[in-house]
């Protein structure tokens, strides 16, 4: 999580500067590296003499509703990263830390400590400082207007992205048995099923508007030429799946919450990345906005760790008695 995806942030946003201009391309390229975690599972299944998860209907519709909303979730971010900078829509997507919470003291009754309302409270703020900033934060090009829209789909996708999180620790939770010596192949089998119903759901897009088609004549236009343009597409798709798939891996080992603890974390590095890759605008609220965030993660693990050694002082007190 921490390297896959910082490299897909930059690689979206790449395919933009150098002269992409398809969403629905990009969007179906965030669920198009399937094939990559389905060879794996063929393989885990002799090597580790475990059979195929038999499947049921309502597992099937929980594939699909994950596969639905991580569609979407690409969708979103697709569109975003066209309008808006990199770093600007990394440190926008640090708020699924939030969503992730709120979500899982929805669904899952995961109980909300002062220090996650004050991490939720602190990242919302980092994300109010961003939008004062726009004036100064526009790509070229980029009206007012664009930026709104990217600036709210940003949001809403992260949104998206904690409640994705959440939905599949439900699934491992409620309908499959969550032991960690299965966890290799129930982890890779959610990733590639919803992948698979993500990359279905996004293809009728991608037909309708001709994306497809335009794919030569785009590569050709592309500013480093066709290889690099198909470099930049294929490197997208993989390290977007291996990203999901370890932040799958965690919440499965974990909890949702831990993994959007993790994917909060990568902010900083994937916003000095996009300062250093773009000559993105490194101003004051964006500098303010990503000590907050660190700030916010910061207090989200503190609250963690005190929550924990309360728990192992009681049980301790317990088991003295």
């Amino acid at each position: 999580m921490l390297v896959a995806f910082p490299v897909s942030s930059i690689l979206f946003r790449l395919y933009y500067v150098n002269g992409g201009s398809h969403r629905w391309l990009l969007t179906w390229v965030g669920s198009a590296g399937w094939p990559l975690p389905a060879i794996i599972l063929l393989l885990v299944y002799p090597v580790r003499g475990i059979a195929p998860t038999r499947p049921t209907w309502t597992l099937l519709l929980a594939y699909a509703v994950i596969g639905f909303l991580s569609a979407a979730d690409n969708f979103m971010f697709a569109w975003s990263y066209a309008y808006l900078p990199a770093s600007t829509s990394t440190l926008l997507a640090s708020s699924s830390l939030a969503f992730t919470a709120i979500f899982a003291w929805l669904l899952v009754h995961k109980k909300l400590n002062a220090s996650s309302v004050n991490s939720i409270a602190i990242m919302t703020a980092g994300a109010v400082i961003l939008g004062l900033d726009s004036s100064s934060d526009r790509p070229p090009g980029t009206t007012s207007r664009q930026y709104l829209i990217g600036f709210v789909l940003d949001v809403a996708g992260s949104a998206l992205h904690g409640l994705i999180f959440v939905l599949s620790e439900l699934v491992f939770v409620k309908l499959l048995d969550r032991k960690v010596g299965s966890a290799v192949h129930l982890v890779l089998e959610l990733q590639v099923v919803t992948s698979i119903f993500a990359c279905l759901f996004t293809v009728v897009g991608v037909i309708a508007s001709g994306d497809f088609g335009d794919m030569g004549g785009e590569s050709q236009a592309f500013k480093h030429g066709p290889v690099a343009y198909y470099m930049v597409l294929v490197w997208a798709s993989v390290s977007n799946q291996l990203g999901v798939l370890a932040g799958v891996a965690v919440l499965y080992l974990t909890s949702a919450l831990f993994a959007g603890v993790l994917n909060a974390a990568r902010v900083p590095l994937t916003a000095v990345a996009a300062v250093l890759s773009f000559g993105d605008n490194m101003s004051g609220f964006k500098v303010m906005s990503i000590l907050l965030t660190i700030w916010s993660f910061g207090s989200y693990v503190y609250g963690g760790f005190v929550e924990e050694a309360a728990q192992q002082h009681k049980q301790n007190e317990n088991d003295s008695l």
